[in-house]
């Protein structure tokens, strides 16, 4: 018996959380020998009361969970927990059934249902069918990648320019390996885009993909945002509440603009991809994590750590791949191919024709430097989409000393657009730069080097 209860490595729930409620010593012990090797993490409780403090701190993917218990009966809880929004999966056992108590079991939402005693073959085989989906996740993959090697385009990466091409062959290479990935580029350069096509590609595919803007959340919270935190873990915390990383199991984690992270958060992210484990806020208890992390930022993290903004040891354990997206104005042959295609995207949505890119002035627009990258080329595109024409500002003069030679540089087209802008939006930085596709410290930084 000793033999069958072996670790079994390559299990398709080894990332998921697992409650046992039974109050029989033998069956308890059984039961922990089958799953701990199997999945992430097995708790054990021998009464609902027991079990539902645990629940409050963690949100089991399955609950094992015998009818017959001191107190309140399974059926009982179970029922409560549906009608509390539990929506994991439950699997009911019980020594005393008979087709009415399998019946009243499914009706209480239970995925399964064990009559004691049962084998080890047939608690593993109820816990494969509750997370069937995962058996995909290897299936997928191979499907991918064989539509990859026919030379498939990656979803949602455009472009035809040797840059791009370069960009989709690395993303093609690093996709099926589990290293971390750093991606550099300025704003707007599809940093994003290019973590969504490294999920897709990956053997994780299956899972979910969650992206976490670093930026956008507070200092003082982005640690319970990551790892989660207890009940009266700090004030305001009222109920217990799991981390994006918990969330990301079986998935990636996409860390946007990773150097805006807090110091001690840094330490927390460091400790976290050495040990693959969180700590939420509060709680002494550690829960392992299967997670693949991809960060991103647009500035130059090297410059960040000399100036210890940003440690340079978690530096170093970000940059296991290190993948920098070029900006628009470096590949210019790839501004007809994203025009179209956002006006395949954008103009249904509006109701409106597309418009027709006359070489002209698509000359144009490959002069400008497109300091928003793609994002701003979009909201350009459908900014002429709504007024029926490529509002791209008044011709260049010609040079009266050298005909045919524009006076205005590139900065000079740039000023103007970005001020044109800015004058459509009554002055509102914030709006300008979101139509621009830049940030608003970066209109303001451009601002006040022109003096407005």
């Amino acid at each position: 018996m000793d033999s069958d209860l072996l670790p079994v490595k390559d299990t398709p729930w080894k990332h998921y959380s697992v409650q046992v409620v039974d109050d029989e010593p033998g069956m308890v012990s059984f039961l922990q020998r089958a799953l701990t090797p199997r999945c992430g993490v097995v708790d054990i409780a021998g009464s609902v009361e027991q079990a539902e403090p645990l629940l409050r701190r963690r949100l089991y993917d399955l609950i094992v969970l015998d009818i017959a218990l001191p107190g309140r009966s399974g059926i009982d809880w179970l029922h409560q927990l549906r009608d509390e929004g539990y929506a994991g999966d439950v699997v009911l056992m019980t020594a005393y059934a008979d087709l009415d108590t399998a019946i009243d079991a499914l009706r209480a939402g239970a995925a399964d249902f064990l009559l004691k005693p049962f084998s080890l073959a047939q608690v593993l085989n109820a816990i494969q069918r509750c997370f069937e989906r995962s058996c995909l996740v290897r299936e997928n993959f191979v499907l991918r990648r064989e539509v990859s090697e026919r030379g498939v385009d990656i979803e949602g990466v455009i472009g035809q320019s040797e840059a791009m091409h370069d960009i989709c062959e690395r993303l093609r290479r690093i996709a099926p390996t589990p290293a971390t990935v750093l991606l550099n580029g300025e704003s707007g350069t599809g940093k994003e885009v290019a973590a969504r096509a490294l999920h897709k590609m990956s053997q994780r595919s299956a899972g979910p993909f969650v992206p976490v803007n670093c930026a956008a959340i507070a200092a003082e919270l982005i640690e319970s945002e990551l790892f989660g935190h207890v009940k009266g873990a700090y004030t305001g915390a009222q109920q217990s509440r799991e981390g994006l990383f918990y969330y990301a199991r079986g998935g990636t984690l996409f860390l946007d603009e990773i150097a805006e992270m807090p110091p001690a958060a840094q330490a927390k992210l460091l400790r976290v991809l050495e040990e693959r484990r969180i700590r939420p806020v509060g709680s002494e208890q550690e829960i392992p994590v299967d997670v693949r992390v991809i960060a991103a930022t647009n500035r130059d993290l090297k410059a960040e750590v000399a100036a210890q903004r940003f440690r340079q040891d978690l530096y170093y354990r970000l940059q296991v791949v290190e993948l920098t997206l070029p900006p628009l104005r470096e590949r210019p042959d790839d501004l007809p191919l994203l025009i179209d295609h956002f006006m395949a995207q954008i103009a249904p949505a509006l109701s409106v024709p597309p418009l027709t890119l006359d070489s002209r002035t698509l000359a144009r627009m490959a002069a400008y430097e497109w300091p928003g990258n793609v994002r701003e080329l979009r909201n350009f595109v459908e900014r002429s989409l709504i007024l029926g024409w490529f509002d791209l500002g008044p011709e260049p003069k010609a040079s009266a000393q050298t005909p045919g030679h524009s006076e205005e540089t590139l900065e000079a087209v740039e000023k103007r657009h970005i001020l044109a802008v800015l004058a459509a939006c009554d002055g509102n930085k914030s709006e300008a730069g979101r139509r621009l596709g830049v940030s608003r410290k970066t209109l303001d930084r451009k601002c006040q080097a022109w003096g407005v």
